[in-house]
């Protein structure tokens, strides 16, 4: 088999730039075939790839799901990595911006589904993705929805030993992990994942923070403050002596997210965004949800 060289593709145009480098929509030309190439930059012989590359390039070789982005090669060139992966024309990102009328629920309902199916698999085969994001959920124009960027994901497995908390973008990151929870599993998946589901309907981001604690006020603000009775173990995270929060009421879903009118829909949000990550449910659980009953096949 001969190896892949970035000559064997052409058309090269820049549809987007990261930490590590540069995303290019081209052309394979031996099958006409449009791909990304993900451009990542050795910056030295001494540091090597990023930590981050590797991590994506060996997870995403053992996950195969159709749900999930998938990497047809890695071209290793000169001061350069160089990662093919098949062409999805936007993100979820983009599209919720480009929506002008507010998303058709049927529409929600899909994307939400599909993206519990990729967590879902992640989570069965041991891996964390760690950056759930409407910026890391591509879409074709089948109206796909795959998962990509496993720049910041993880194996785990039992026992949980402790792992970093520098992990979600800031917006999309659980209270427990904002509180120093570094115990946690595949529920931080499922935080991320409601605070997607709730934007979809209001078209901006549920929490906005601009720091941890920042982030954390606005959550509780919001979600209400958990009290020691609803979460026992809160106390024990680094974070809760050290805010000190004051007891925020909080407010209902329905005034969060007043554009979704399905009672369904607001049992299944408030199951995904429960402070106290033993309430949270599974992608799986998610997924067999009666919110979902009438676009299941």
């Amino acid at each position: 088999m001969i190896p892949a060289k970035v000559d064997d593709y052409t058309d090269l145009q820049k549809i987007g730039e990261g930490t590590y480098g540069v995303v290019y929509k081209a052309t394979k030309i031996s099958t006409g075939e449009t791909v990304a190439l993900k451009d990542i930059r050795l910056e030295s012989e001494d540091e090597g790839v990023p930590s981050t590359a590797i991590r994506e390039i060996s997870l995403l070789k053992d996950l195969k799901h159709p749900n999930i982005v998938r990497l047809h090669d890695v071209i290793n060139s000169d001061r350069k990595l160089t990662l093919v992966f098949e062409y999805l024309k936007q993100d979820l990102k983009k599209y919720i911006d480009s929506c002008k009328d507010p998303i058709p629920t049927r529409q929600i309902k899909s994307f939400l589904y599909q993206m519990l199916r990729g967590v879902a698999y992640c989570h069965e085969h041991k891996v964390l993705h760690r950056d759930m994001k409407p910026q890391n959920l591509l879409i074709n124009k089948k109206g796909e929805l795959k998962l990509a960027d496993f720049g910041l994901a993880r194996t785990f497995g039992i026992p949980v030993s402790s792992i970093s908390k520098e992990v979600v973008t800031l917006w999309y990151r659980p209270p427990d992990v904002l509180l120093g929870n570094l115990k946690y599993g595949t529920s931080i998946d499922i935080w991320s994942t409601g605070c997607i589901f709730a934007e979809m309907y209001i078209k901006k981001p549920l929490f906005r923070g601009k720091s941890p604690k920042n982030q954390l006020k606005k959550i509780f603000k919001k979600m209400g403050t958990p009290s020691k009775e609803a979460w026992p173990s809160v106390v024990k995270l680094p974070g809760w002596s050290e805010y000190n929060f004051q007891e925020y009421p909080g407010k209902t879903l329905q005034e969060l997210v007043p554009t979704m009118e399905d009672p369904e829909g607001f049992d299944l949000l408030s199951r995904m965004l429960q402070c106290n990550p033993a309430k949270r449910c599974s992608a799986k659980e998610a997924m067999k949800h009666s919110f979902f009953n009438d676009i299941k096949k």
